[in-house]
């Protein structure tokens, strides 16, 4: 069975620039999932720290109120990994799951974290790299030139082990 990972679409992190497009693609793909009954999993990260704009208590650490509703399953984290310490492992054995599908933010961080660690638990691993998007820059990086989702996107499909599509390659294959 295919299940969707939604991965730190929160208020923090919409709220730090236009993400219309990617949110967009979002929630088509989520549409898709719900629509064929997949299961569509949140993973919302929470972090202890006072001044996050992800600090449990904080409207920012809420789901991005666009998708929401779409949730079948809300697991937090405090890691990239959307697997360490939290009860995904076990949500996706009881749904009897095998391949995972990925979108949302931090796509160099908790998405590629996640997807690498879904893979070294034995899941086939679909990654749609313009259903991601970062908070970051390549100025946050001193790499003039860094295209984020591109770099991500080329190292994840160079690994020959997690299969990166766009969105109209999903669209093609999967839909």
């Amino acid at each position: 069975m295919n299940a969707l990972l939604v991965i730190d679409v929160q208020n923090g992190i919409v709220s730090c620039g236009d993400y219309k497009e990617e949110l967009f693609l979002m929630e088509q793909v989520i549409k898709d999932f719900k629509e064929s009954n997949r299961p569509v999993i949140f993973i919302r990260h929470i972090d202890d720290a006072e001044e996050s704009p992800l600090n449990r208590s904080s409207i920012g650490s809420e789901i991005h109120p666009t998708l929401k509703d779409y949730s079948d399953y809300l697991i937090e984290k405090q890691t990239p990994s959307s697997f360490f310490q939290t009860e995904l492992t076990q949500t996706l054995e009881k749904l009897g799951v095998d391949h995972l599908f990925l979108i949302g933010f931090e796509t160099e961080f908790c998405c590629m974290f996640t997807a690498i660690a879904a893979y070294d638990r034995g899941y086939k691993v679909t990654f749609i790299k313009d259903a991601t998007r970062t908070t970051n820059t390549a100025d946050t990086y001193g790499m003039q030139g860094l295209d984020i989702q591109q770099f991500v996107g080329k190292v994840l499909g160079w690994s020959s082990v997690i299969e990166v599509v766009d969105y109209e390659q999903y669209v093609e294959k999967y839909k």
